[in-house]
């Protein structure tokens, strides 16, 4: 089954601009003039195809594709906004095994999560679909002599860039609320994962998104992803990545004075207290950093563990660890898949030299896999301390960081003792005690006695190095919308007279 739905990936991949994607503008597919390069796959280490890095007039032309379509999407109702999207959302849904294996293949993700991350996508659109109506809703503030009314209108023209995890479902995160907001995008794809992300594009089409609201521009960061966060017409610009690369487009699109969005990095910790319900909370420490083969921005790459359970909780964690099955991303048994590239592959295995160094235990892993493909071994670091660089730095694999801590003031300490701010994790049983955490933690987002559960309303963001901004609900239609108020006048409130 793995080898069919691979066949059927790569023949999908190689129907995109006969194996050479360019870009997607105005409604249309466009032949990439510019620099070709390599895209590989990630389970193979093999060419999969190339891509075109867009031109200065490729992105120009994307750009106003949107800008000349903005007037009129900005201007359709919202309940024909929502049928659209909902359409969008049903041909996702058809094609969600299809696009789970581009996805698969693409980015080396495995099948037992990108078939359901296909219909995660389906449901941002459904989600953002059905508020489309009420996105301009605004509220009334009477005064004595004075209704002021509020309401919000779309931005306009919008970048978003997005990563090569996850590609199509982070995509539709930005994208949908976007849409649903009024505003026409200009979207450019991470360029080691850029397949999966052209089908959302396609499909927004056939389901009868008007030519020009939504625009596809395939390019590396340095060349098209500058030129479209210093476009000028382009006015707000939502990323997600690493945080070097949020400061640079902070950096970018200050001149013209941007509105950005940014989910960065993250070094999250999952701290699991002696009176946890340790079986619920080891599954959750195994899921939340191996699952995505650990290239996910709110994994729990830190578990700090309270010094009374540290040895019993670590040896069965080894022992959960060592037992992952890393293999084709297409298994539906694979629980680990590769990395996503070879630059990617050698970052992360430079932290095991790194680690010995600073004294740390390669407890299990810290290796390649000898073969094809980009994959490394399921790693636990143990008896690590908070100075040094693995207890610090965002490695983004799958590598685990074991800590341990005294009491709950040493747990706060050490879990906010880095840069970064994004997400924590807190395993108690005392209520007090899961509330005065929570609180203390320096995390945009805790989730107590659970895994990252992600619930749509709500907001979504860091602090600190791991983000500006939040996702979600109404919070999405914040950054995609100015608020507007309208004063008026009872006709008795009283005007100063000058010059009489």
């Amino acid at each position: 089954m793995s080898n069919d739905r691979r066949s059927a990936a790569i023949r999908r991949i190689h129907a995109i601009d006969s194996d050479c994607p360019g870009h997607f503008i105005g409604g249309k597919a466009v032949n990439g003039a510019g620099q070709v390069f390599d895209v590989w796959e990630p389970a193979t280490g093999a060419p999969l195809g190339k891509a075109a890095d867009a031109t200065e007039g490729e992105l120009n032309a994307a750009v106003k594709a949107a800008k000349d379509a903005f007037p009129d999407w900005a201007s359709v109702s919202g309940d024909k906004r929502r049928a659209v999207l909902h359409r969008i959302a049903d041909l996702i849904v058809e094609r969600a095994d299809e696009i789970a294996a581009v996805e698969c293949v693409d980015s080396g993700q495995c099948w037992r999560f990108m078939s359901k991350a296909a219909i995660r996508g389906a449901e941002n659109f459904r989600f953002f679909a059905d508020r489309a109506p009420g996105a301009r809703d605004g509220q009334a503030l009477p005064t004595s002599g004075m209704m002021n009314v509020t309401t919000r209108l779309p931005i306009g023209p919008v970048g978003v860039i997005t990563p090569w995890n996850t590609p199509f479902m982070l995509s539709t995160w930005k994208i949908a609320p976007a849409l649903a907001a009024g505003c026409t995008v200009v979207h450019k794809p991470a360029e080691w994962s850029p397949y999966s992300a052209r089908l959302l594009v396609e499909i927004a089409h056939e389901a009868g998104l008007p030519a020009g609201v939504f625009n596809s521009v395939n390019g590396l960061g340095e060349t098209t992803g500058k030129r479209l966060t210093e476009h000028p017409d382009i006015k707000a610009v939502a990323f997600v990545g690493e945080s070097r690369t949020g400061s640079a487009i902070m950096k970018q699109g200050a001149d013209t004075l941007k509105r950005v969005h940014f989910e960065l990095g993250g070094k999250n910790p999952v701290v699991v207290f002696e009176d946890a319900d340790l079986d619920r909370a080891l599954d959750a420490v195994v899921f939340m950093i191996y699952s995505l083969n650990g290239q996910r921005c709110t994994s729990s790459s830190r578990l700090l563990v309270q010094e009374s359970i540290r040895e019993a909780f670590v040896a069965k964690l080894a022992e959960r660890v060592a037992r992952l099955k890393v293999g084709d991303p297409l298994d539906p048994e694979t629980e680990v898949g590769p990395l996503i590239h070879q630059r990617h592959l050698d970052k992360v295995a430079s932290y095991m030299e790194i680690a010995r160094a600073d004294g740390a235990n390669v407890a299990v892993g810290g290796e390649r896999i000898a073969g094809e493909g980009y994959f490394f071994k399921p790693t636990l670091f143990t008896d690590a301390a908070q100075a040094m660089r693995i207890a610090q730095e965002e490695i983004f694999g799958p590598v685990l960081t074991v800590i341990s801590f005294n009491d709950e003031a040493d747990a706060i300490a050490k879990a906010n003792d880095v840069e970064y701010g994004l997400a924590g994790y807190v395993w108690t049983r005392d209520l007090g005690r899961a509330l005065r955490v929570s609180q203390a933690l320096e995390a945009g987002m805790v989730w107590v006695n659970s895994e990252n559960v992600r619930h749509l309303p709500t907001p979504f963001g860091g602090v600190k190095a791991s983000g500006i901004g939040r996702d979600g609900g109404d919070w999405s239609f914040d950054f995609y919308m100015e608020t507007k108020n309208i004063a008026l006048a009872h006709d008795d409130h009283a005007i100063q007279k000058l010059g009489v």
